[in-house]
């Protein structure tokens, strides 16, 4: 099982500015051309494909590979080799309210479902007794930080490496999004059978609390951690978030 935690702010107000504001652009979604055809249960032609994404709505932007791809992001020339591989990459435009297109899965649903080879799913709450839920305490310092939280047990995932890593893409792009860069919302997802709880969510000053962080093998005190994360290419440009506040969200779980 998972257990998907979102620690998030306030909305902020909207900003007091009548200029017209210039057009979100159309989110791009990166997906495997043989993946996503073994997802769909058939092979199309590019004309088939462009022809499905016209009806229902979506566009196709690019074909190219991952090996370019690389070679673009490096500012290769052609004849430098670049890592990577020749797997033909599909990037498609999708709307940019359709937060559950950011994924081959979801995309791949979306069209079985429009072209009728899926049925449209019925998702329903499951009935849990009350003393079988998981609870999360929210201490009341957290208000002076991210105030809200909001869970969720996800049963019966089994990650791949393949899997894992669109999970973790699809959660990049809900940060770049709708959660606002990370500065309304910040997703977090863990393995459940790792955890016990009952769970706590609280705001701590940086030099209480230590943890192990993800893909690190020692232990940071959480203001040395900041220090740490400022070389880091993808995530030092979120440490302006809370790095200025006297205390920093934390969540344990029951073996604190």
């Amino acid at each position: 099982a998972v257990l998907a935690r979102l620690p998030g702010s306030r909305v902020p107000p909207p900003a007091n500015n009548t200029a017209p504001q210039p057009p979100l652009a159309m989110p791009t979604v990166s997906v495997g051309r043989d993946r996503l055809f073994a997802a769909l249960g058939r092979v199309y032609t590019q004309d088939e494909f462009e022809a499905l994404c016209f009806d229902f709505g979506i566009e196709l932007d690019d074909v190219t590979t991952e090996k370019a791809i690389i070679r673009k992001e490096k500012h290769l020339e052609e004849d430098v080799e670049a890592d990577g591989d020749d797997e033909v990459i599909y990037k498609i435009e999708v709307a940019a309210n359709r937060y559950d297109l950011l994924c081959l899965e979801g995309l791949a649903r979306s069209l079985r479902i429009f072209t009728g080879s899926e049925a449209t799913p019925i998702f329903k709450i499951a009935s849990i007794p009350r003393g079988s839920m998981l609870q999360m305490h929210v201490r009341p310092q957290t208000s002076q930080i991210r105030p809200y939280v909001v869970c969720a047990v996800l049963r019966g995932v089994t990650f791949a490496e393949v899997r894992y890593n669109s999970f973790i893409d699809l959660q990049d792009k809900l940060h770049q999004n709708i959660c606002r860069k990370r500065t309304l919302v910040a997703i977090g997802t863990h393995d459940l059978d790792t955890l016990q709880g009952p769970f706590s969510y609280e705001a701590l000053p940086p030099q209480e609390i230590n943890f192990i962080p993800l893909k690190q093998e020692q232990t940071f005190r959480a203001d040395a951690l900041m220090d740490f994360y400022r070389s880091d290419m993808k995530l030092k440009k979120f440490l302006h978030i809370i790095e200025n506040s006297p205390v920093y969200p934390v969540i344990y779980d029951s073996n604190r």
